[in-house]
């Protein structure tokens, strides 16, 4: 079996702060600094003290004046956050997340045809048994995809495709394809799991429990943590929210090793390195093994997942149980989808389409784990 994860940053439609040619790369990441900033602030029971702030950040965004800018849309269902008089200062008239209801949102963009090709080839070429999708824009389009996409670049559709909806406003969830005989038996979501500080997963972290040919059962945790964010000063917030979720992964694993669950993979974008504190509670786990441990195991260039490769930025993982360990065999990290600039030293293989950075299939490298008997 060959078990693969990527993280596809969306299939047809994606933020518009993300999209090179809609902005330079300080606009985009001023934008999406404000953007998770706001998010967090009005998320708040309380916005006392945080009053300018959450202006201030609505302001960077074009929403202070209009609920529509052009990077981002806010989006009001019910009650008021701001005053805005004819003349003078805008006022937040909201006192807390119980005084209305809304959001803000970012605008998003097609996805560049020629990137969403180039994601299929990224599939088609490894030809994984299971697939987890990370950043799915829903279910009928990973369907879609898989059911046009794939066969458009001569892979097979997988026979079973799976999205749970999580708990992300924009749209990207943790998905699961599935094919050549195996079967997906079971679906166990948490997007409702909650600790002392509220809501624990951004995303999910999402059960699959699959059944193999042989018999066997196969659970995988399909995973995206919260974003390391896009500020220079550092991400303590963010950070937390990741140990919190690294934290609930590791008892929803002690959770199935006890319930009989042998052969279980955590899978997925966890946003930060391995060095990372946020991530200890769960790379800490006793048993638990980085599948790019393996002595079979493929770099392919660099030892990192995202973007350039570097070391630091290894933030997409396979992290298998014992008896899952035990019957690896091998595995890699396939960058073909990857763009690299022409300056690269010691550069990666590239798709002949992928010719220009929009091309890309994504920002991340997908990951990829062989076992046997299974």
């Amino acid at each position: 079996m060959r078990l693969a994860s990527f993280n596809v940053e969306n299939l047809f439609a994606r933020p518009k702060a993300m999209d090179a040619d809609a902005a330079d790369a300080k606009t985009r990441r001023a934008v999406l600094t404000a953007h998770a900033r706001v998010s967090t602030l009005l998320a708040q029971p309380s916005y006392q003290g945080h009053e300018q702030e959450i202006l201030d950040n609505l302001e960077k965004l074009g929403l202070l004046r209009s609920d529509e800018g052009e990077f981002a849309r806010l989006r009001k269902l019910r009650g008021a956050l701001l005053k805005r008089p004819r003349s003078g200062d805008v006022q937040l008239v909201a006192k807390g997340r119980n005084d209305w209801v809304g959001f803000v949102e970012l605008k998003t963009v097609a996805v560049d045809e020629v990137a969403t090709e180039n994601t299929a080839r990224v599939f088609a070429e490894l030809r994984a048994e299971v697939a987890v999708v990370v950043e799915a824009d829903d279910r009928p389009g990973l369907h879609m995809f898989s059911q046009t996409l794939l066969p458009e670049v001569g892979a097979e559709a997988y026979e079973q495709v799976m999205v749970v909806e999580g708990n992300d406003e924009r749209g990207i969830d943790v998905g699961v394809m599935v094919g050549d005989g195996y079967r997906l038996v079971q679906i166990r979501t948490h997007i409702f799991d909650r600790d002392d500080e509220g809501v624990i997963f951004s995303r999910d972290c999402c059960e699959y429990h699959l059944e193999a040919p042989s018999g066997a059962r196969i659970v995988v945790l399909a995973n995206h943590f919260k974003s390391k964010g896009y500020s220079e000063k550092g991400d303590p917030q963010g950070a937390k929210r990741r140990t919190r979720q690294a934290t609930r992964v590791a008892e929803i694993y002690r959770g199935l090793l006890e319930e009989g669950f042998e052969h279980v993979c955590v899978a997925g974008d966890l946003n930060d390195s391995p060095a990372s504190e946020a991530l200890q509670p769960l790379l800490s786990v006793s048993g638990l093994v980085d599948a790019s441990e393996h002595e079979h195991w493929d770099w392919n260039h660099r030892r990192g997942t995202y973007g350039s490769g570097n070391e630091d930025e290894k933030i997409d993982y396979l992290l298998l149980s014992p008896a899952l360990r035990a019957k690896q065999t091998g595995g890699g990290v396939f960058r073909k989808g990857v763009w690299h600039g022409p300056r690269t030293k010691d550069p990666w293989d590239l798709f002949p389409t992928l010719t220009a950075e929009q091309h890309a299939a994504s920002d991340h490298a997908c990951l990829y784990a062989d076992f046997t008997d299974l």
